[in-house]
């Protein structure tokens, strides 16, 4: 007999797993489909700003009983020129590690059924019913919920974003005690030819560095290797940050055809959330918020009725200006040339910073539909 629920939900972050539980909640029957066996890291800045503080706090959720660290101050290294500001809202940092497993743990607790290890082979409709394959399983399922992170499923691919030409790389370390004291509170974003890094400390004196690099430099470059020692030529304060650390895995996650900028307009009947629905750069530390919002928006509209169209128009509306602001900003963040301008305004102009933080937030969280 083909199980039968009244939705499935791919992928099992923030997105999917706050979903899912507000659904079960709500006393749907739920599918999660998660491909991962167990905690594990993801490419990600990691950083909680008060939109998703807001969101896992309404959800019974506390960051700081989870050990995540106060961020509140930003800085903008080029070289040795230093530009710093206090960041305009509340701030903490929190290894998905972690936050990810309280999420799933709060979707199980509202009966969500969990399946971790499992491949989601093939998603399609059918009379107005959503056939899910997963693993060597069919699925039967009224609505489908497309939460699958920066990772498309065969034939349901995003389209391009307006800056899909970076590759993305996650390094963990473990920092000496000076260096936990340089880093104490606050996220660095260091700039170098051809891409920026953020490093910001985590639970544990930990420090998640989090990189994107154009395509055509890391071709230039070649390896891993080749791009480290990049970034310890052009980066003496990098290099001073990254003293007698000890690197936490052998070479760092990778991920490539990052869609930056994309929003998708309206829905083909599949609701999407997280970064299936809009990519923002990382630089803003906004892309956890925006996948709770996502979740919370459409659980919202779910219940109430309204359609996966519905739901994406709104979401769309909220998200389109903080992602085109980031995306304007992080095109000229990997330029040398625009670079330069940019480090030298936020050192005369701190306050520039504070606005940019700003300006690339949620409006009015939490929004109506209306």
């Amino acid at each position: 007999m083909t199980p039968t629920y009244d939705a499935v939900v791919v992928g099992g972050g923030p997105a999917g797993a706050s979903l899912a539980r507000s659904l079960g909640d709500a006393g749907r029957s739920v599918l999660l489909v998660e491909r991962s066996q167990g905690a594990h890291q993801k490419v990600c800045g990691e950083f909680l700003s008060h939109e998703a503080i807001f969101y896992l706090n309404r959800m019974g959720v506390d960051p700081v009983k989870l050990g995540a660290v106060p961020i509140v101050s930003v800085a903008l290294i080029r070289h040795r020129a230093v530009a710093c500001a206090k960041l305009p809202f509340p701030a903490v940092s929190l290894s998905r590690f972690h936050l990810d497993e309280a999420l799933l743990a709060l979707a199980a607790d509202a009966g969500v059924d969990i399946r971790r290890g499992s491949q989601v082979r093939a998603v399609r409709q059918d009379r107005g019913a959503w056939q899910v394959e997963v693993d060597d399983q069919q699925i039967t399922a009224r609505d489908v919920f497309m939460a699958n992170g920066k990772h498309d499923i065969r034939g349901w691919k995003r389209p391009p974003g307006r800056q899909s030409d970076l590759i993305g790389f996650k390094q963990r370390f473990r920092l000496a005690p000076a260096r936990v004291r340089d880093l104490a509170g606050r996220v660095e974003l260091h700039l170098f030819p051809g891409g920026y890094c953020g490093l910001e400390p985590v639970e544990g004196d930990i420090a998640n560095m989090s990189l994107l690099i154009k395509k055509s430099r890391f071709a230039q470059l070649g390896s891993w290797d080749l791009l480290w020692d990049h970034l310890m030529a052009t980066g003496p304060i990098l290099r001073e940050r990254l003293q007698d650390v000890t690197a936490l895995a052998e070479k760092p996650l990778s991920i490539s055809a990052l869609p930056y900028g994309f929003v998708r307009p309206h829905s083909d009947g599949a609701w999407y959330l997280g970064d299936q629905a809009a990519v923002i750069p990382s630089f803003a530390g906004n892309g956890i918020s925006m996948a709770l919002h996502s979740a919370d928006l459409a659980a919202r509209c779910y219940v109430a009725g309204g359609s996966s169209d519905d739901f994406q128009h709104a979401f769309a509306r909220d998200v389109r200006r903080p992602v085109g602001r980031a995306t304007l900003l992080s095109r000229l963040l990997v330029r040398p040339g625009a670079q330069a301008v940019l480090s030298t305004a936020a050192r005369y102009l701190p306050q520039a910073m504070r606005g940019i933080a700003t300006a690339t937030r949620l409006p009015n969280v939490p929004r109506d539909l209306s």
